[in-house]
């Protein structure tokens, strides 16, 4: 039997982590300026703290708690009282835009909130902003579409419902994000979904939950190499390249409506602007490398440009050489590629490492089934952990050496 991903989190663990959590909610009404940060950071405080001395006791009432503090009264205040980042504003002007002219980028941009550093597919989750009251918030859209991603991601792999998941959406990785702004809750989902198809040996799934993902943010990018990497380790290259062709033309259908209407407001809004390139400065300026080192001089911006690069090369390089053939691998992967593009990215905040951390921990809140389950037409089975090896083909005799196993084998999947 594989142990449950929810028996390495014993009591004591689990209060130090509630502790911590609370530590770091209480940083931001120290530090922040936005006061819907520190809306949250008092919210979640409390709940954090009141989950760490239940925790012991009674874990579940612990989670409920959290829970409470950290997501569910401060995001219901925020979207009754119209408060929030700039972020769900700009989300929403751009589903209004849509609807109204098909246009979703501002023309002339003079202040900061009037960029829309999104690419097209966002705007859907401002459509609803016609609605009246709480129902227009974008956040609550931008949530049910990350639990609908994670529940079938779920569904895909024959994962159990597991504990750790109420613990991920309760944590300050999902919390903080889900509650003042929303903007990358679906970049996450859509993300986690297409690793889980590719691991279950889903290419088609993959490439249309890739092509999702990639109308939203230009970050989602790597995920794409990612996926197909492991549908090439684990299937073989024509799985990979109906992933790649289903990604490729299902982002082109979602994106080159508006590339091609606005174009110019396309490039300096959705690149230029996060790069630190465009007439308005961005104020994602948070002291990470990469921005520390473009502010040095003024080709700053072009060595960090190049060390993006070699990062990139670096982790393709790491895909081709030992490619990932299982879940919590994939998501390694991609977090590591991310982590790096978001450290050494001229422009960047610390809120940005939420979508590698969220990755990584929701592979590993996975309960995958005990025994191997088999992807159905697939010739493969994807045991615990999300790895995918070959069988037998149906109907014909063991090849040694040919068909996945080694030569004294007798060819049946366990």
């Amino acid at each position: 039997m594989t142990p449950s991903p929810a028996s390495w989190w014993t009591a004591p663990r689990m209060t130090a982590l509630w502790l911590l959590a609370a530590a770091w909610a209480l940083c931001f009404p120290l530090i922040s300026t936005l006061a819907p940060h520190r809306l949250w950071g008092w919210c979640a405080a409390v709940g954090y703290l009141g989950a760490a001395g239940l925790a012991a006791r009674r874990p579940g009432a612990a989670v409920a708690v959290a829970l409470t503090g950290a997501v569910a009264v401060p995001l219901l205040w925020l979207v009754l009282t119209g408060q929030g980042q700039s972020e769900v504003t700009v989300i929403e002007r751009s589903g209004r835009l849509l609807l109204d002219s098909g246009r979703i980028y501002v023309d002339r941009p003079v202040r900061v909130e009037d960029y829309t550093p999104y690419l097209p597919g966002m705007a859907a989750f401002g459509i609803p902003s016609v609605l009246p009251g709480p129902a227009g918030d974008a956040r609550p859209w931008c949530a049910a579409a990350l639990f609908g991603c994670l529940w079938a991601g779920r569904r895909v792999m024959g994962a159990r419902s597991g504990g750790l998941l109420p613990v991920l959406v309760a944590s300050p990785v999902l919390a903080l994000p889900m509650v003042v702004s929303g903007v990358d809750l679906p970049l996450i989902g859509l993300c986690c979904l297409a690793l889980a198809a590719a691991a279950a040996g889903r290419p088609a799934l993959a490439g249309a939950a890739l092509a999702g993902a990639c109308a939203l943010k230009w970050t989602a990018l790597p995920a794409v190499a990612v996926a197909v990497a492991v549908l090439a380790a684990a299937r073989g290259r024509r799985a990979a390249v109906r992933c790649a062709l289903v990604a490729v033309a299902g982002t082109a259908a979602l994106v080159l409506p508006s590339a091609l209407l606005q174009p110019a407001q396309m490039w300096g809004q959705v690149f230029a602007f996060p790069t630190g390139r465009a007439e308005v400065p961005t104020p994602a300026s948070s002291p990470l490398p990469g921005h520390l080192l473009a502010e040095l001089a003024p080709w700053g911006w072009y060595l960090t440009i190049g060390l993006l690069g070699i990062g990139g090369l670096a982790v393709a390089a790491s895909l081709v050489v030992r490619p990932p053939r299982t879940l919590r691998a994939a998501a390694d992967r991609l977090a590591i590629g991310l982590t790096l593009a978001f450290l050494l990215a001229p422009a960047g905040r610390f809120g940005y490492l939420a979508l590698p951390l969220a990755l990584s921990l929701w592979a590993r809140s996975m309960s995958l089934p005990s025994r191997s389950l088999v992807v159905a037409g697939a010739g493969a089975v994807a045991g615990a952990g999300g790895a995918v090896r070959p069988v037998r083909p149906a109907g014909g005799p063991v090849r040694p050496g040919r068909d996945g196993f080694p030569p004294s084998g007798r060819g049946r999947a366990s």
